[in-house]
């Protein structure tokens, strides 16, 4: 369940989700606040010049800031936040610090558990206790620092262009940054800084790489296409991203003079199955990694690791648990992926608007596979053709559109393409159909005023 906006929260009555503290409080206060809604289902706290509901202008914005990361750093084990944000209300400049939920670790504070429990931080009874790490029990892979790292293996340019993507809310020093997003330990790399930030992932986690399959028809075969990725995740996402971008068949269709373009896939739930596989993955588990397979109906994508905490098949549009809270955390500073939630209804939403049916989502014995249904013009349907190919060689829209055109019509002539293109100059159109047939996709017939064109 995600956050709801910030907006309105400031003046509304504290409660399991909404909490209030002044600048004045206690580094130690605010850590608890913080811990217990960690430990709850995550929520909003709202710090201001005054105390409770009764607000006031912050004094000082900046030290509001930094006494509430050191307080997030005072936890046990360290928490793991969005960088505060400087709101304004009625006038007034307040700090809202948003817990996420899902997270996957119990907190404690000084040796103290406590839980939001309504308007209170109430302590975690022995049975309750229990009961929540039962439900997180997670070894924290992302937190250890594996043995003889070092800031060395670290990209330097990676991280200050991290640092500059944050911009001044990060502060001066980007590896103080990296402390507070949990990719350092007393100055030593954790598995997600190197996951982020390493020079040589796949020296350090060859399980990390990415494969990409590209087959033309529905099964696998001995033709295909594919590329092996083992990068610092944001760049492994992005390199990832563009490859199936340029492998998924494109197409168009004429409805009349108009033409009608389509995907094979929508892009935009390619990148959220992409994003989540990368962001939620379980990197402890070795000898295998991400899985991208590409058929002609269908778009298949593995990740290894079962569901995480509570989530399940069933719940797994209403629940949220991230297994890597720090790496999702740098990769929503990046603005690769919501902070949030694993992004499954912005992927339906997305299969919706493209007339296709829901994902499938699959549990294995060791993994987590999710399915995206193809268009069905990507498998030559009448009325869809691919243009993929088309594009690659260079064709323009005119030149697309007239091969359109003679597909529907079995033929074309220079005054056709003209009416679907009365801007451009009769010289202009000739050329584009004597390219055509220079090229051998088309066929002139006949001269002159009886000249037309099929397909070759």
């Amino acid at each position: 369940m995600d956050m709801p906006s910030l907006t309105g929260f400031p003046g509304q009555p504290a409660g399991s989700r909404l909490a209030y503290a002044s600048e004045r409080e206690s580094t130690t206060g605010l850590a608890e606040t913080l811990a217990a809604l960690a430990n709850a289902h995550g929520g909003t706290l709202i710090v201001s010049g005054g105390r409770g509901t009764s607000l006031a202008a912050l004094h000082n914005p900046a030290a509001a800031i930094e006494m509430v990361l050191a307080a997030a750093l005072s936890c046990t084990p360290p928490l793991i936040i969005p960088l505060p944000q400087i709101i304004e209300h009625q006038g007034m400049s307040l700090l809202a610090v948003e817990v996420p939920s899902g997270l996957p670790y119990v907190y404690a504070v000084q040796g103290r558990y406590l839980r939001r429990e309504g308007a209170n931080n109430v302590p975690l009874s022995p049975a309750a206790l229990h009961r929540l790490f039962s439900e997180r029990a997670d070894v924290g892979w992302e937190r250890q620092t594996p043995p003889g790292a070092s800031l060395q293996e670290l990209d330097s340019d990676l991280i200050t262009a991290y640092a500059r993507r944050v911009g001044p809310p990060a502060g001066d020093d980007p590896l103080a940054l990296l402390t507070r997003r949990g990719c350092l330990i007393d100055g030593i790399p954790t598995n997600a800084g190197l996951l982020l930030f390493g020079r040589d992932v796949a020296a350090r986690f060859p399980q990390a790489e990415l494969t990409l399959v590209s087959y033309r028809g529905r099964e696998p075969a001995d033709t295909f296409e594919r590329e092996d990725i083992c990068a610092p995740l944001p760049e492994a996402i992005r390199r990832a991203e563009r490859w199936l971008n340029e492998h998924m068949r494109k197409g168009s269709r004429m409805i009349g003079l108009e033409r009608e373009d389509w995907t094979q896939f929508p892009p935009g739930a390619v990148r959220e199955a992409l994003v989540n596989a990368v962001a939620h993955r379980d990197y402890a588990t070795r000898g295998e990694g991400i899985r991208i397979t590409m058929f002609s109906d269908r778009l298949e994508v593995y990740s290894p690791g079962r569901l995480p905490g509570h989530v399940t098949l069933d719940n797994i549009r209403a629940e949220r648990f991230s297994r890597n809270p720090a790496i999702v955390q740098v990769l929503a500073d990046l603005g690769l992926v919501e902070r949030l939630g694993y992004g499954i209804d912005r992927m339906l939403r997305q299969l919706a608007a493209a007339g296709l049916p829901p994902a499938t989502f699959r549990e294995t014995a060791a993994g987590f596979l999710v399915i995206l249904p193809g268009q069905p013009m990507a498998e030559a349907v009448p009325g869809g053709v691919d243009t993929a190919a088309w594009r690659r060689m260079g064709l323009n829209d005119r030149q697309i559109d007239a091969l359109l055109f003679v597909v529907e019509h079995e033929r074309i002539t220079n005054r056709d393409l003209q009416e679907m293109h009365p801007d451009v100059s009769p010289e202009t159109i000739r050329r584009d159909l004597s390219d055509l047939v220079s090229r051998g996709l088309l066929l002139k017939v006949g001269d002159k005023r009886a000249t037309y064109y099929i397909l070759k």
